[in-house]
């Protein structure tokens, strides 16, 4: 009994001992090795078996004092190299320990082959695995993993494409290798910016020490596409925020995270104190639609200053116009668009008055392509054509809006909403929706609407019929949005083919009636626009893209969040797209100089235009989706014509004055035929 339990022991010491680490099994064989050897060594050196002046043993020819070292020598020769048994001399002792030693070398040799195959095969594992730690500085983290990701690492890498060795670590529960594999497929080259993966939880703090975020420049933590994203989020804050590892004050995190319930903005507030900026993916994407569902082409204007391959938003100090008023330093610029100034103190101004003045250590916020093509034009004479220039004096009856809103996804209630705060008393608002919760969601959400009544018809958005029933030619504004589960992962592909398959209905109707209607649509793929453009539609929210876009440029710098925000919200100052012939006089050949004057006559900056057929108009190489232009060279000459648009910054809401045309002063009420179809108001 004990000697069974001895046996026991030891093989459950020597079992413990096999499945360490590498060093302990290699540890283990060189003492067995030595050992072995010792013993053959002795026995042959008091057992006399080397032959003395005789043949030469493994090249070696003994004289009359053989040593015991000379005799540890040949053994590990023999192990070593057995083949040489061949020149052994006949002597029948000698022989036996040499093929003991031979036998001995190939289990030897063998074992030590299988030991560090199996340490390699062990590290290539765990490399695949992603548990290695980053050693990086200054680098960007991304915590969590989703479509998003891959947008995002797209504008990092375009952000980065002046600096030299920029890294961006993801850390998410995914396979390093399928994270890697699906990264080149969907973004492609990444220049100059190394991506890295790593595996692992990020609300684990053991896990999270894996990317260095102590170290990083900014932390992006994406919601992931579960029923309840922003619990995750919350808690990856926390682990951050309280990671007993972090430096000491007055270092700071500067995180950058999504919220995707605005219910929750509060609680990860407290979780992230002043280290964590949050982007509310629903009221950032509402927001974009209310507005440009009113002027169509402004998400493309969005989406120019979100991303970082054209002109976006920069903060440069020019020391040459400082005690020179604003409206000097618009001028002095000739192809950057000056809107604003950070003060020395923090504060953003955006569109101040023109004749503030620049103080020291003030810094001016520039749209531009570049931080390092904001620079001065030394240009005195602006060739601003005085008789060109046109005012707005004309004077609007605001009439009540209506709007139709096809299909049905969290951020509905949210764009009814945002939309009242627009539209006058009167308007009404329609939705036909699949979801049988949108009831319920319009009662408790859009219950204290001021301007607008609302009523719902349940229903098939896809089908042409019922299409045809909402006589869809007598709506002001159309919105198509992307019907996403909110509880689990959704099917972007097929969720954008229903909304591709309703904008077909809506463009057949439309070549039908000979009605043209403004279309915005929601699309969660943005290759999926592409194959949308023959719908015709006025303009398209990239809901994914933008909230991802808003993300790399808040991790860039964290004080554009402010600004971003201000221009999404209702509040002045806001863009607005406007009839050009409000500034300057048609088929007239005129430089953007006389644009801006012209707006700044009218307490407006314009920061640059939409046309209607952009070809042979414009010497601008940008022309962007739907013939916008934003930030043009200034001393550019340029036609404008009917149906072309000036994209200005202006604190007065003006955007009634480019809703009301011909078509919409014919006003065609409800027509309130009962097809069977459920319908709710807010009365009820």
């Amino acid at each position: 009994m004990i000697v069974r339990k001895s046996t026991q022991w030891i093989k459950y010491k020597f079992d413990n001992l096999m499945s360490k680490s590498t060093l302990a099994p290699l540890l283990l064989l060189l003492v067995t090795v030595f050992l072995l050897v010792s013993l053959t060594a002795v026995l042959m050196y008091y057992t006399s078996s080397v032959p003395i002046n005789g043949e030469p043993v493994n090249g070696i020819n003994f004289g009359d004092d053989v040593g015991f070292f000379d005799i540890f020598y040949i053994i590990i020769l023999r192990m070593l190299d057995p083949g040489v048994v061949s020149d052994d001399p006949l002597n029948w002792q000698f022989l036996a320990f040499m093929l003991f030693a031979t036998v001995g070398g190939l289990f030897m040799v063998s074992t030590l082959i299988a030991i560090v195959n199996s340490s390699v095969i062990r590290k290539i594992s765990d490399l695949r695995k992603g548990k290695s730690f980053v050693v990086e500085q200054n680098h960007t983290v991304i915590l969590g993993w989703s479509f998003q990701v891959f947008p995002i690492i797209s504008e990092l890498i375009v952000a980065n494409e002046n600096q030299k060795n920029m890294c961006i670590a993801i850390l998410a529960q995914k396979d390093k290798v399928e994270m890697e594999d699906e990264i080149k497929i969907h973004v492609g080259r990444t220049n100059n910016t190394k991506v890295v993966c790593r595996t692992g939880n990020p609300i684990d703090i053991h896990d999270l020490e894996i990317i260095n975020p102590h170290e990083a420049r900014s932390i992006i933590i994406i919601a992931p596409e579960t029923k309840d994203p922003d619990s995750y989020v919350i808690k990856t804050i926390l682990a951050i925020t309280n990671n007993p590892n972090r430096p000491e004050p007055p270092h700071k995190y500067h995180i950058v995270a999504e919220v995707r319930d605005p219910r929750n903005v509060p609680i990860a507030e407290i979780a992230g104190q002043d280290e964590v900026q949050l982007v509310i993916f629903d009221y950032l994407i509402s927001r974009i639609t209310a507005q440009t569902c009113r002027q169509p082409g402004l998400s493309v204007v969005f989406t120019e200053l979100l991303d970082f391959s054209g002109d976006e938003i920069y903060f440069q100090e020019e020391e040459n116009l400082i005690g020179r008023t604003f409206i000097e330093s618009m001028f002095s610029y000739d192809t950057s668009t000056i809107i604003g100034i950070r003060k020395s103190s923090g504060e953003l101004l955006m569109k101040p008055k023109f004749d503030k003045l620049i103080e020291k250590g003030d810094k001016l916020i520039a749209i531009s392509e570049d931080d390092d093509t904001i620079t001065t034009s030394g240009i005195n004479e602006f060739g601003i054509i005085n008789d060109a220039m046109r005012r707005n004096d004309k004077e609007y009856e605001t009439l009540p809006e209506t709007t139709l809103i096809i299909g049905w996804n969290r951020r509905a209630p949210l764009i009814i909403n945002e939309l009242d705060q627009y539209v006058v008393a009167g308007s009404k608002i329609t939705i036909l929706a699949e979801d049988k919760d949108a009831e319920d969601q319009l009662a408790f959400h859009c219950g204290d609407l001021e301007n607008q009544s609302v009523r719902f018809w349940y229903g098939d958005t896809t089908n042409r019929k019922i299409l045809d029933q909402l006589t869809v030619e007598n709506y002001d504004h159309i919105i198509v949005l992307s019907m996403t589960d909110t509880g689990e992962e959704s099917d972007i592909q097929g969720t954008d083919a229903r909304t591709l398959n309703t904008l077909l209905h809506l463009r057949d109707i439309s070549d039908r009636s000979g009605n043209e209607f403004s279309i915005v649509s929601e699309m969660l793929d943005d290759r999926n626009r592409q194959l949308a453009e023959i719908t015709h539609t006025d303009d398209f929210i990239v809901s994914v893209k933008l909230d991802s876009l808003m993300l790399s440029q808040v991790s860039e710098n964290k004080e554009l969040k402010t600004i971003f925000e201000g221009l999404f919200s209702a509040g002045p100052p806001s863009i607005y797209i406007m009839p050009a012939e409000n500034y300057v006089e048609l088929h007239r050949a005129v430089n953007f100089y006389t644009v801006m004057e012209s707006a700044r006559q009218q307490d407006q900056i314009p920061i640059g235009y939409k046309l209607k057929n952009p070809a042979q108009k414009t010497k601008e190489e940008f022309v962007l989706a739907h013939g916008v232009v934003v930030n043009p060279k200034k001393s550019n000459q340029i036609f404008f014509s009917e149906g072309d648009k000036i994209i200005v910054l202006s604190d007065e809401d003006i955007s009634t004055w480019n809703i009301f045309s011909k078509k919409n002063q014919k006003r065609n009420k409800y027509k309130d035929k009962n097809y069977g179809i459920r319908k709710w108001n807010k009365s009820t």
